[in-house]
């Protein structure tokens, strides 16, 4: 691949996705392996005008040594230069960067109840330091090839090609060509989502029935005057960045604890390190009450019952078939890719910001209006050629919402 295009990359991941501002500082996460990349990327950020940039690197190699070497004790603690760090980005507000590039199945292996008591130990602590930073400043997620994430994807092929082959895929669904002008085209698509996101908000819709062939038979209430949004965010001080690159999704946080029936995932998951697939979840009374995995039962059933919250929903995302990432025809083994290809929806935290003047409401206050809390957000992926879902307006009308997989309104 271009050393061009991989900086015309790095460039929109700073510019068009983060939306770094002059004198601001900048957070970079990244996999050593990926450190060229994370560099180019730093420096983009200081030719934007970074004040700051922190380089923040891990290991998925050294992450499942220290799961098979460590107590569960040791495990779960946070040390006070953790908890000094996450209070400088709380204090300082940097635009935050995510690179992901991990191994599908890079935590295969280790201890699943170590795995999920020490996440859920360690979610609980940093839940304050995120929510004090929640809809305050700039992040985005994009990805770049690892030689085990690429070999996973095109197993059949060498290592070097499969690498140049996922980044050829990579950089058509973030829309970056040798000749193109990616932040046009980013511009046009956040159009094109913000268009379908304002004729589903106006249908003022009670709730949504999916159905499909392969068992998916699910109903789900909205909230009141939640808000469907798709595409770039905006800060309430009117800054606008792009959290997801790719993102091909219409979106909401539905009614907390208001949900029947089966939802089959259509994709694999893949879940700290590991993978679940060939699995479904059943809902009564809006909670989980049963899910069955062909693998990764063990994980699946322990993710839901990390806390209250996990086992309820938080986000309802709408994916037509036509998405340039479903079009690929290819499994990315990664849920930034997998659920911008398909209809999907999220177990756990929900979003503050679909509903009006969130802002000015403590989180007791969201919560009472049906926004779900929980320490994880776990896509998983529903859409399919067959889907259908209708829509229920609260005077009573039934729309087609989906048909056959693709948007009908």
């Amino acid at each position: 691949m271009k050393k061009s295009v991989i900086r015309k990359y790095a460039q929109l991941t700073v510019r068009c996705g983060a939306a770094l501002k002059k004198g601001q500082g900048c957070l970079i996460v990244s996999e050593v392996e990926q450190h060229e990349f994370a560099e180019m990327v730093a420096e983009e950020a200081y030719r934007a005008g970074a004040k700051w940039v922190m380089m923040q690197w891990s290991d998925q190699v050294f992450t499942k040594l220290k799961y098979r070497h460590e107590t569960l004790t040791q495990l779960s603690q946070v040390a006070e230069w953790e908890k000094a760090r996450q209070q400088h980005l709380v204090d300082t507000l940097p635009a935050m960067i995510y690179i992901s590039s991990e191994d599908p199945d890079g935590l295969k292996g280790v201890n699943v109840e170590k795995l999920q008591k020490s996440s859920a130990a360690r979610g609980a602590v940093f839940k304050p330091y995120r929510e004090a930073m929640d809809n305050k400043n700039q992040w985005t997620i994009v990805a770049v090839p690892s030689k085990k994430w690429a070999k996973k994807v095109f197993p059949g092929e060498r290592t070097s090609t499969a690498v140049e082959k996922l980044w050829q895929s990579i950089l058509k669904t973030v829309r970056v060509t040798e000749d193109n002008d990616p932040v046009a085209e980013w511009d046009a698509h956040n159009q094109r989502l913000k268009a379908h996101c304002d004729k589903l908000n106006a249908l003022d819709l009670d709730y949504v029935h999916y159905q499909a062939p392969n068992g998916t038979d699910f109903k789900c209430w909205l909230i009141p005057g939640a808000q469907w949004h798709g595409g770039g965010d905006t800060l309430p001080d009117g800054t606008f960045f792009n959290p997801n690159m790719p993102t091909e999704e219409a979106f909401t946080s539905p009614m907390r604890g208001r949900c029947e029936g089966t939802l089959v995932a259509t994709m694999p998951l893949s879940y700290q390190g590991n993978l679940i697939d060939h699995f479904s979840v059943t809902f009564e009374n809006g909670k989980v009450v049963s899910c069955k995995a062909e693998q990764g039962q063990e994980l699946l059933e322990k993710m839901v019952s990390v806390d209250e919250g996990a086992a309820m929903l938080g986000e309802l995302a709408l994916v037509p078939v036509e998405s340039p990432i479903f079009q690929e025809g290819i499994l990315f083994y990664n849920t930034l890719f997998d659920e911008n290809a398909a209809c999907h929806v999220a177990l756990g935290r929900g979003f503050n910001e679909v509903i009006p003047g969130f802002e000015n409401m403590s989180n007791e206050e969201l919560k009472a209006r049906g926004i779900n809390d929980s320490i994880i957000h776990v896509d998983f992926m529903i859409g399919c050629r067959d889907l259908d879902i209708t829509g229920y307006t609260r005077d009573g009308k039934a729309v087609k919402i989906f048909q056959n997989g693709s948007w009908a309104i």
